[in-house]
């Protein structure tokens, strides 16, 4: 009798297992949405874009980008965790989201438990750069200045505990220069006033800090990474000029709601490493200073978890928190 009943159980069950298997097999269905973390044409809702029309290409269905901008991008990540994990809510992390933010906001969001890592898209270093003013040429320059001057070398940063404030911060602990940290809504204001004179110097990101290059209004000092740039093959890095361990990037990946199916969170992984492997994609992020870093869910998750704990650990040393 009991084993009649474990048939009949399974015959009743089995109806919704296939539909709940065949769902997977034939998503996505219908529209799916990507959360950017970021008003329209920052960083994140670029490549978010970029990525969006190469998932509509790969699948034959429309990937929708949704900006969703605000307090560092926790807004847009709080909707994200708390979205259905079906496969339909989606969002571009990147480095604020799951990495500087979590580590300067307490009780924010967990960057690992409250979401489905998918996969890694790419990242661009980040720059050193003095406005001409200031009497520089290189890094070793600057800091004998910055010591020199310390009230001539204070910094612009788009923010408390983003990422451009603690990689100075960073700078700062193992150099020993005593600039002040002055932040502004932007990166983009942190530029308007370096050139107005008000601040001397800015760690932005590689793509932020080209324009401002070109023109002859900053000049790079040292950037990070483990190689030279191509995009900037003059300028050193900060190991070649001493410094070791300044390795950090402006990155960006997908992530979902915790419990996606492992099914789609494969199909979806497999699908942006074939569109990252295309040479018109990487085209296209290279001219973001982007360079592509694919990555399979679970070293995305272990990449995750590294950079908080990094930042965290400067946070801490720099005594650096944000409401």
């Amino acid at each position: 009798m009991r084993h009649l009943q474990k048939i009949g159980f399974f015959l009743f069950c089995a109806p919704f297992i296939t539909f709940s298997a065949y769902a997977v097999d034939i998503y996505p269905v219908r529209p799916v949405k990507i959360i950017a973390p970021q008003a329209p044409g920052g960083g994140v809702d670029i490549v978010g874009r970029i990525i969006a029309d190469q998932l509509r290409i790969a699948t034959g269905q429309s990937f929708l980008i949704d900006n969703q901008a605000g307090a560092g991008g926790a807004i847009a990540a709080k909707m994200t965790a708390r979205a259905a994990p079906d496969g339909y809510t989606l969002m571009i992390g990147y480095v604020a989201t799951h990495g500087t933010n979590p580590a300067v906001k307490k009780n924010i969001y967990d960057p690992i438990k409250d979401f489905t890592a998918i996969g890694m898209i790419g990242g661009t270093p980040n720059i050193l750069v003095a406005s001409k003013t200031v009497p520089v040429k290189t890094l070793q320059e600057f800091i004998t200045y910055a010591k020199a001057n310390p009230s001539k070398a204070d910094y612009g940063t788009s923010g408390v505990g983003t990422l451009n404030h603690l990689l100075m911060e960073e700078f700062k602990t193992v150099s020993g220069i005593p600039s002040m940290a002055v932040p502004y809504r932007s990166i983009g204001q942190a530029f308007t006033d370096s050139i107005g004179g008000q601040i001397q110097v800015i760690f932005p990101g590689l793509s932020a800090a080209m324009p401002h290059i070109r023109e002859g209004s900053f000049k790079p000092l040292a950037i990070t990474g483990e190689k030279r740039n191509p995009l900037m093959p003059n300028v050193p890095t900060f190991k070649e000029s001493g410094f070791e361990g300044f390795n950090s990037l402006t990155w960006y990946g997908i992530v979902g709601p915790p419990g996606l199916p492992i099914a789609i969170r494969d199909q979806l992984n497999k699908t942006l490493a074939q569109i990252l492997a295309k040479p018109e994609v990487q085209k296209l992020l290279a001219d973001q200073a982007i360079t592509i870093m694919p990555m399979t869910p679970d070293r995305f998750e272990k990449y995750i978890t590294a950079e908080v704990k990094h930042w965290t650990e400067v946070a801490r040393v720099s005594k650096v928190e944000a409401d």
